[in-house]
């Protein structure tokens, strides 16, 4: 094995560089064994079976692809060019999740930048980020090497549920202020479920990245300006537009259909300020039915019958009735799909083409069926109307008929 390449000499290497992906990834990878004191891919493996450079693996929807690096039980490795963008090649790794065997690390890397993203079960797997500054650490060194031989030391102790019953435990915090100040309960839950909205939409990106914790964050000791802010926010969301310098899509639905932000006092802030920087992609949806029930106020829940029904017991339900037979029918497209590719993969010319249209129909039509899929959850209702309310009255305002 060459000497060890010191996290110096091995910064100072790659921090001038300018070479693209092609030219610097597989170089780069070799720095990183001789840095971490591991083996090289070839030196480990000489068959290149467990542990190799361009791993042919098939992806998730169809097709074949190539893992720039592969270690058999600790990660797939996908690498970018300087700058990229990394979140692109993380998705590009999950369409070769499963015939990586499913490894515990996903990493990603643009030579400047190391983010490594776990891949266990259950668990609440936030992303660990490692820079060419932190390699000149101990606690980056230890991060590099336990990349290539401990990939547990990525492993959080918190599970997804854990992680959203501590999150919505933060909002009931919230709510029982602003329901001391004098707020109504009904408005409350709308409005936290406004703010909660937003923290996983900047998160998917339906919000720009970040947008939504900057404003928390440079209005912490102001809330009222952040009160101000949230009502401009709300009012463009609620038709599209521009927000300071960012452009924000149309959200409909009814959830914003006025501006109105309720002022949250100082602990309130410190907080939302908290749960903001929480990993909201390790966040179980159901905390809106979670957050909704706890806002509101203790006494009048059974009043108003709402109540957080669990993933548990909507799964009982839903498993059953509607992804049973969606399955099914998925089953049956799929089948279809793959006879008309190998007839296509097999044709030339205009009946190739043809064929390729079909194809694109087929697939079209199921993502038409799915898209109509409506579920109606008369969950909540009111005591004194014989009227159901759909479970997103609190948001809407609509009603259904029973």
């Amino acid at each position: 094995m060459p000497a060890a390449l010191t996290p110096q000499a091995f910064v100072a290497k790659w921090r001038k560089t300018t070479l693209k992906e092609s030219a610097a990834a597989n170089e780069h990878f070799l720095d990183l064994c001789q840095l971490a004191d591991h083996p090289t891919p070839a030196m480990a493996d000489a068959e290149g079976t467990s542990f190799t450079f361009e791993y042919g693996a098939a992806k998730l929807g169809g097709g074949q692809g190539f893992a720039d690096v592969f270690k058999r039980g600790c990660f797939g490795w996908e690498y970018k060019g300087k700058h990229a963008n990394l979140d692109k090649a993380y998705q590009q790794l999950l369409q070769y999740r499963e015939a990586l065997h499913n490894p515990p690390l996903l990493v990603v890397s643009d030579i400047d930048t190391i983010v490594v993203h776990p891949n266990f079960v259950n668990r609440a797997n936030r992303p660990t980020t490692i820079t060419l500054d932190d390699l000149l650490t101990p606690a980056g060194m230890a991060a590099l090497r336990a990349i290539f031989t401990d990939p547990q030391h990525f492993e959080s102790p918190e599970t997804p549920e854990s992680v959203t019953q501590r999150i919505a435990a933060d909002f009931a915090r919230i709510a029982d202020r602003l329901r001391a100040s004098g707020a109504e309960s009904p408005r409350i839950a709308h409005f936290l479920i406004r703010l909660l909205f937003c923290l996983f939409a900047e998160d998917v990106e339906l919000l720009p990245r970040g947008l939504f914790a900057r404003l928390i964050e440079r209005t912490h000791y102001q809330p009222a300006a952040f009160a101000a802010q949230l009502r401009q926010l709300f009012a463009v969301m609620a038709t599209g537009g521009w927000f300071g310098a960012d452009p924000i899509p149309h959200f409909n639905g009814g959830l914003f259909d006025d501006d109105t932000a309720l002022e949250l006092d100082g602990e309130s802030m410190d907080v939302l300020a908290r749960v903001a920087a929480a990993d909201w992609g390790a966040i179980e949806p159901s905390i809106f039915g979670t957050l909704f029930e706890r806002s509101l106020d203790p006494n009048k829940r059974s009043q108003l019958g709402a109540h957080y029904t669990s993933k548990e017991d909507i799964l009982l339900i839903v498993e059953p009735v509607l992804m049973a037979p969606l399955r099914r029918r998925w089953a049956e497209v799929k089948a279809e799909a793959e006879a008309k590719a190998e007839k296509r993969d097999h044709a030339r010319g205009q009946t190739r083409a043809n064929l390729d249209k079909k194809l694109q129909d087929l697939c079209r039509d199921f993502a038409a069926e799915l898209a109509a899929v409506t579920v109606l959850d008369p969950a909540y209702a009111a005591a004194t109307s014989s009227t159901w309310r759909c479970a997103r009255c609190s948001i809407c305002g609509k009603r259904c008929t029973a």
